[in-house]
This record gives structure tokens, sequence and C-alpha cells, in this order.
């Protein structure tokens, strides 16, 4: 069994599909999403209509809930009236995590931690962070302890062994903050073991900027300025004080 496990395509339509294609030309039979669909990008619509068709496992990212409703920034009011009641609602509704066994491994799938969709397990956390997002959390539907561990929301390609866990994140499609290339994880089960590698590819950077800068969309300079650079731009609203933990990834 062979998947891609992709995340972070924020409304990035260009780098979606120039994956999409990748995924096709390998002959990878599924396609597992692991949250943030829409937010920072100018088309959440597309998107979402995208995920909705090819997306065989889907999970809920912290920018879906808040363009949901969980939150009323201005970088979620505007992908909001962009989507359709039925898409609004399909991003409510995903769920938090899957599990599955492969390899006599017990693998967990999530976008960001076992706390929450909005708890950030980044790449320097402390040991004692990482092995908490192994544990179970019944709240969450979480019930097992996990033997592995596939996660997003860091916009960071991770592979990293955890006391004999494998912790890996998939990067990002949309928005990668460690290159300007989209990045995804090609994970292949066997009877008695696993493979994961990372692609990372390019794609038609210039259409996405143009559709950017005539979206409307607010913070077109700083999606723009990731885009080019792989570095994040903190985001402020007029009059606020936004800080990086409310907007970063």
């Amino acid at each position: 069994m062979k998947v891609a496990v992709i995340a972070d395509l924020h409304a990035n339509l260009s780098a979606t599909l120039a994956v999409h294609e990748d995924i096709k030309k390998r002959g990878i039979g599924e396609i597992w999403i692991l949250g943030d669909l829409v937010g920072k990008g100018p088309r959440p619509r597309e998107v979402v209509d995208w995920v909705a068709e090819y997306g065989a496992r889907v999970v809920q990212g912290n920018w879906d809930a808040r363009v949901a409703g969980a939150s009323h920034r201005p970088q979620d009011l505007w992908p909001r009236t962009k989507l359709t009641p039925g898409q609004l609602s399909y991003l409510a509704t995903l769920p938090f995590a899957f599990e599955e066994r492969h390899c006599g491994l017990s693998w967990r799938f999530l976008h960001a931690s076992a706390k929450s969709v909005f708890h950030r397990l980044y790449p320097h956390a402390s040991l004692a962070e990482q092995l908490e997002a192994f544990e179970p959390n019944p709240e969450a539907g979480l019930a097992n302890r996990a033997d592995a561990l596939v996660y997003a929301d860091i916009h960071e390609a991770l592979m990293l062994d955890v006391e004999g866990r494998p912790l890996m994140n998939c990067g990002s499609v949309g928005n990668p903050l460690d290159s300007t290339l989209a990045c995804y994880l090609v994970l292949e089960f066997g009877a008695c073991g696993y493979s994961a590698s990372f692609v990372r590819l390019a794609y038609d950077r210039a259409g996405e900027i143009a559709a950017a800068e005539t979206s409307g969309m607010p913070f077109t300079r700083e999606y723009i300025l990731e885009l080019m650079t792989g570095a994040y731009q903190k985001r402020r609203s007029r009059g606020s004080l936004l800080d990086e933990t409310q907007d970063a990834s």
C-alpha cells in the first residue's frame, strides 16, 4: 500500500494541482490530507472542491476550524465569504484525526498535536512534549497510544525517532516555510515494514501570485513574500495586536 500524505494546502490551487499531477505520475493510489485546506491563499473554493473529490482521508486543520467559524480575524472572514454553506459545513465537520494499523504499528494521523488543532508541536519541542503526542486523548477520539505519528501544521518536513517511535511531518503543499517548493510525504507499507520519503517540486508560483494579487484577500503582500522566500511573515491587522501564536502557519 502506497499513500501520499499532504497538508497545508492553504487555498494554493497551483501547488495543489502540481502535487496531484506528480502523485498520479508516481502511481500512488490514495491521498491522505492532514488539514489546513484554506486560509492564507486566494482560491479556497477550488481547493476545497479538489479535496472533497480526491482526498481518501481528510482531517481538520486549525485554519479550517477558524474559517468555518472558530474565530473572526480578517484572514478568516475573507475565505468564509468565498465558500458555500456546504463547504463551510464540510470544514467544520472534518474529523480531528484517524488511526490505522500498518506493519504491526498503530499509526496516528492528525494536523497539529494530540491535544488540539490549535496546539503546535514545534521541531524544537522537548522530548516530553514529543512523547505526549503519542499518548491517548479519549476526548479527541484517540483511545490508544500511538506507535507512529504523522502530522502537519508547522510547514516544515520532519522525520525524527522519538525513543523508537517515528515522528514525521509531511511539510506543506501550498505554503512551505522551509523551502519555496511544494512538499509532501510518500508512505509505503509492506508486510514487514514501511518506507517514508519526501517529494519537493516546483509549481506555477507566478500564476498563484497573480491570482492573489487580483483576489482582494487580506495580507496579500505577506502571502506573496512567503511564496517567494519560504519564510514566515507575521500578519498584523490595522489597529490590532495579533501575535504569532494566532497567526502562524
